[in-house]
């Protein structure tokens, strides 16, 4: 019987810590981190310029940026989020129209990019500097920032603690960052030279990245309409 009562409390427990929508979330978190923003950019531009060692560097700091992030935004937005129905959905559509602006702003100046990405100058940073600046980027990226405070409330369960339930998801996301991103950086790294003699590449790149990101925002409109 003590058994029994030991193992329905591990899973009450157990319930609490991972929100029912988590695999949809997900989902999500993968999709947003394979679409090629300012992180994924950043991470090629320094692979295509200085090799693998640099970009996956860059992207140990970037994962911590964001992790960073998602715990300032956690602490700030979870408790406001638990009480505020008003506040829920006004962060869910603000949230929604400034990624489709981020979307159609990289689609307009993916050429400008793409030429951006492959003149990153001819000092190679070192390892610890390759980290702090991923760290700047991945703690300031816009489309993180939107991500954390639009599009992961979506996934929580409001009648448990939310900000606890907001960490866990920026945990997690600071992973797949770290294992996506850091395979972007390997295969533009190993392909560094082909990919620097043809930047059209490079454009078609940012522009599907653009085009996700205008889908994610539709897609977190739709979630707020039907809250």
């Amino acid at each position: 019987l003590q058994g029994d009562w030991s193992s329905d409390v591990c899973s009450s427990d157990l319930q609490v810590l991972i929100p029912t929508r988590f695999p949809e979330y997900l989902v999500a978190a993968i999709v947003i981190v394979l679409a090629p923003g300012p992180s994924v950019l950043f991470v090629i531009a320094r692979a295509i310029s200085w090799g693998r060692a640099t970009a996956v560097a860059t992207v140990g700091g970037n994962a911590l940026g964001m992790l960073v992030l998602s715990i300032l935004v956690a602490f700030g937005l979870g408790p406001i989020l638990q009480r505020s129905d008003i506040a829920f959905l006004s962060v869910q559509f603000l949230g929604g129209s400034y990624l489709i602006y981020l979307g159609i702003d990289a689609i307009r100046h993916s050429q400008l990019h793409a030429e951006e990405m492959v003149n990153q100058g001819d000092i190679r940073p070192s390892i610890l500097r390759s980290i702090r600046d991923g760290f700047w980027v991945g703690s300031l990226n816009p489309k993180g920032l939107i991500f954390f405070a639009a599009i992961l409330p979506q996934f929580i369960d409001r009648s448990s603690p939310v900000t606890s339930q907001l960490i866990l998801f920026g945990v997690v996301f600071a992973i797949i960052s770290f294992v996506f991103d850091g395979t972007w950086g390997l295969l533009a790294g190993t392909a560094r030279e082909k990919i620097a003699r043809n930047p059209e590449n490079l454009v078609r790149l940012r522009r599907l990245g653009g085009s996700v990101i205008i889908a994610l925002g539709l897609f977190t409109f739709l979630s707020a309409l039907r809250s």
